[in-house]
């Protein structure tokens, strides 16, 4: 509680500092109260932890304006999430009428969601990013409603880059300029640079399990220019550019650039390293802006800078792309909502303008164009110049950058087979070709299984 109070001061002090009443548009507008649901309870499993946990500080709003009252059945971290869905769809157990979806994840839950074209009229569509909205339809059908959205620019620490001496120091040890890197191996340069000379406890640091650790070796993979899957969904992450990346990763925990912890970390974990000062350059989410700009919660506050993602390691030659694994946060309805109509409500109400905009507040990236207008607008007139840095930045990295993973329905079991051979590469208990070719095997099996081949 004493977090979230910290929190709600830290981002008024933001909004007051950065000009956030955006006098010139007028207001930002709620959605969702004009209809009379007194008597009814809406349930809603969600997302929770960290500052995803603000928004729903709003939902008062909500019953008071239309009389119902909103009862949060699960609050879980996103994996932790996906696990109760599958569980709920899969048992008919799923009597909520709200629940957390994801990009990444919304193909395998499509047949236990409720198509929301009936409940979203297409001006109240109007507003959202088209690219999302069209990952979110499948055969004509919108299966979300989108929160916000994320991709990862390098984060690094302003104190490692902007020092005369560290900068001779490595030029006089590499041969190179030390500048923010633009590549994956000048990345490894850089971070084995601050580990080995003492000036970071970490090089580098990277969330190690589950889906987290999947789509960071996904991002590295296709970003040198490989693909986890050829046209006939035969698995290709195997290949010399797979390989090679795990080995970067495996010789980055065998020689501690990365934290012993890694293969137990997830977000918040890997966040707390960089919030701590502890890790020297990394990609991060640009939805941990303000809890690391925060002065009470993180040391490194006004000590890092943001730049684009790297391109990929050159073993990929021509086929090299800029890093940018992407996706959003989004609301659906399951098919077995008792209130579904009331659950459109209460999204429309969450996915409002007023709400995405407060939300945006935190740092993440909105998905609805009238908000980009008032934040953009917002950080003219910010005090720290990477405000809006960061806005001009993501920008151009959601219209340039952004790629999703496959969006195939065996994304999280894909997952599930592949994160733990990569954990077992990291370890040292197998190859990086080895652990790749048992992942594959099991891979094509499964995919065989679910009717891709023949």
């Amino acid at each position: 509680m004493l977090h979230k109070a910290r929190l709600l001061i830290f981002i008024l002090v933001l909004m007051l500092g950065t000009g956030l009443a955006a006098q010139d548009m007028g207001e930002p507008q709620y959605a969702g109260l004009d209809m009379d649901l007194s008597g009814v309870n809406i349930r809603m499993a969600n997302i929770g932890g960290g500052t995803y946990e603000v928004m729903y500080e709003s939902i008062s709003v909500f019953e008071e304006a239309t009389g119902a009252t909103v009862e949060i059945v699960a609050l879980l971290d996103g994996f932790a999430i996906d696990q109760k869905l599958k569980v709920d769809f899969a048992t008919g157990a799923a009597d909520y009428d709200v629940a957390w979806d994801h990009t990444s994840f919304m193909a395998q839950y499509t047949d236990f969601l409720l198509p929301l074209n009936d409940f979203f009229s297409e001006e109240e569509l109007a507003a959202f990013s088209p690219a999302i909205m069209d990952a979110a339809t499948v055969d004509g059908n919108l299966y979300l409603i989108p929160r916000h959205a994320d991709i990862s620019p390098i984060h690094y620490r302003l104190d490692l880059y902007e020092s005369e001496e560290i900068a001779a120091e490595y030029l006089a040890a590499t041969g190179e300029e030390l500048t923010v890197p633009t590549t994956l191996e000048q990345i490894d340069r850089q971070a084995r640079f601050f580990v080995e000379n003492g000036h970071s406890t970490f090089g580098y640091t990277l969330a190690g399990r589950e889906e987290a650790l999947t789509g960071r070796f996904y991002e590295m993979h296709f970003a040198s220019g490989g693909s986890l899957f050829n046209e006939n969904w035969e698995p290709t992450f195997n290949d010399d550019i797979g390989v090679a990346v795990a080995e970067l990763l495996r010789g980055w925990y065998m020689d501690s650039i990365i934290p012993v912890d890694t293969t137990d970390l997830l977000w918040d974990g890997v966040a707390a390293y960089f919030c701590n000062g502890d890790t020297a350059i990394k990609l991060e989410w640009y939805g941990w802006y303000a809890y690391f700009q925060s002065p009470d919660n993180c040391a490194i506050n006004h000590n890092f800078g943001l730049a684009r993602g790297f391109t990929g390691l050159s073993v990929g030659g021509d086929a090299v792309r800029p890093s940018g694994w992407a996706g959003a946060h989004a609301f659906s309805i399951p098919a077995t909502a008792p209130n579904p109509e009331a659950g459109a409500q209460l999204i429309k109400f969450l996915s409002s303008e007023r709400v995405a905009y407060e939300e945006a507040q935190l740092g993440y990236l909105p998905v609805r164009n009238d908000v980009w207008t008032r934040i953009i607008d917002d950080a003219a007139m910010a005090e720290n110049p990477l405000d809006r840095e960061r806005l001009v930045l993501a920008q151009l990295q959601v219209s340039e950058d952004f790629k999703t993973p496959p969006l195939i329905a065996e994304w999280i079991p894909f997952s599930n087979i592949f994160y733990p051979h990569m954990q077992a590469i990291l370890l040292g208990d197998v190859s990086a070709q080895d652990g790749l070719d048992q992942a594959a095997a099991e891979t094509r099996e499964m995919m065989a299984d679910a009717g891709y081949y023949g």
